[in-house]
């Protein structure tokens, strides 16, 4: 869920029509790996099926290597830990009529959704500015990378399901840097409830209904009554309650913030009091009614919430920088090989080594050009050299109107010290590209 503007692969092959350069780690081409549009008859192989390409694919080969990783289902990695810290909270706290498990779990379902299930299954109209080819990785016009595992919603309530869990890896295209990357994780949980689950236990419950025909407020939907709406909030803000007391302790100061999805109502985010500051954990809300009947659950009412298992895990083991979660350096990894889930741990840091920064500058093309598009430029040439990109100047020329925009980009490797003449290496090779593929004219 998002309160915004709202599986090396083993086999990924990206056919172009022409095949970028092999370039070797320290010295990469300027477009190596790099998609601009794909060119008609070409082809993305990714998981085992095939997708042409069109204007709208913008799939780096970076990004590519992340598909398939699931970091979330490797044992004993951070996210791994957060993941089954909460589904044995759900499994031991939830059980259904038969002793099993109320919640079930899919947390390995392919990241190749559909326009339609990533935005329209959602409500997310056609014009939002979330479904923006700068925000999103794009196979091509209808086929994507998801943007957040509420892709998932729809089809299995479809299915029959009514509480269930989905983790996995999304993708967006962003800022860079120690709290953002490309691909992050994410946990999706949904229950919905019958009339007579949702009123079981209340004094008069039967005479309760679940709907009803008015007008929407800031409190609730048109076709939802108050009492149903008070009673689903209550429920998913105690599920809640006892979540985040289960990761973090007792004696957690909580509180709600109204917030907007196009896809709940009323909609809240999540925010704890964590060491002195106030640090939002999750978003929520009462599922909209219309993606619940469109589903075929027209009976029913239901919530739904989300959190990022990168951002838990940062705050619950002090890691500081988001690049980490991928790193392969056993000084790492070995520090979340736990006999218990639950077993407290702080990341002890690896030696931080120094920073080497360079800037660029550049006239912006007139039209066509997006932030995004430069960070994720950056992000493929640069790879996890780099520690953040800051926009630190922009002017607009007073005879020209041309508007010039100056980064700065911090270079930093984790595990070694980086030499200014790598550095440079790598610098040009972004300053190259940028004219190349962004068509921008550069001042350096």
């Amino acid at each position: 869920m998002f309160c915004s503007a709202l599986r090396g692969v083993a086999h990924v092959r990206v056919y172009l029509v022409r095949k970028a350069s092999s370039v070797s780690r320290s010295h990469p081409s300027p477009d190596s790996g790099l998609a601009a549009g794909g060119a008609p008859g070409s082809l993305v192989e990714l998981l085992g099926k095939s997708y042409p390409q069109d204007e709208y694919t913008n799939l780096s080969s970076k990004v590519l290597a992340r598909v398939g990783r699931n970091l979330h289902n490797q044992q004993h990695h951070p996210l791994w830990l957060i993941k089954e810290r909460v589904k044995q909270h759900f499994y031991t706290q939830y059980v259904g009529r038969f002793g099993t498990p109320l919640f079930s779990v899919y947390d390995d379902l392919s990241p190749v959704v559909t326009t339609w299930q990533n935005f329209d299954s959602l409500l997310i109209p056609a014009e939002h500015p979330s479904r923006k080819k700068g925000d999103n990785y794009y196979l091509n016009r209808t086929h994507m990378l998801r943007a957040h595992t509420s892709a998932h919603q729809w089809d299995l309530l479809h299915a029959g399901l009514d509480a269930f869990l989905v983790v996995g890896d999304v993708y967006r295209r962003d800022q860079v840097d120690s709290q953002h990357y490309p691909v992050f994780h994410q946990l999706e949980a949904v229950r919905l409830f019958s009339k007579h689950e949702l009123f079981a236990g209340i004094k008069d419950g039967e005479s309760l209904q679940l709907f009803e025909q008015s007008s929407r407020s800031a409190h609730k939907q048109e076709t939802h009554t108050m009492e149903a709406v008070k009673l689903v909030e209550f429920d998913l803000k105690q599920t809640l309650t006892r979540l985040v007391i289960h990761l973090f302790g007792d004696g957690l100061d909580i509180r709600w913030v109204d917030c907007y999805f196009p896809f709940t109502h009323p909609s809240f985010e999540m925010e704890i009091n964590f060491r002195g500051e106030w640090l939002e954990v999750l978003g929520c809300g009462v599922m909209e009614q219309q993606l619940v009947n469109s589903a075929g659950a027209q009976d029913r009412i239901g919530w739904a919430f989300g959190l990022g298992l990168e951002r838990l895990a940062m705050i619950l083991y002090d890691i500081p920088d988001i690049r980490l979660f991928w790193s392969e350096d056993e000084r790492f990894l070995k520090q979340f090989r736990l006999s218990d889930v639950n077993q407290k741990v702080t990341f002890q840091p690896l030696s931080k080594y120094p920073a080497v920064i360079n800037d660029i500058s550049f006239w912006l093309p007139s039209e066509n050009y997006t932030e995004n598009d430069f960070y994720d430029l950056v992000r493929t040439i640069g790879g996890d050299l780099v520690e953040k990109v800051d926009l630190i100047d922009k002017f607009e020329h007073p005879k020209t109107h041309k508007t010039s925009h100056c980064y700065r980009i911090t270079y930093r490797h984790m595990e070694r010290t980086l030499s200014q003449s790598e550095v440079r290496h790598v610098h040009q090779a972004v300053q190259e590209a940028a004219v190349r593929l962004l068509a921008v004219e550069g001042r350096f």
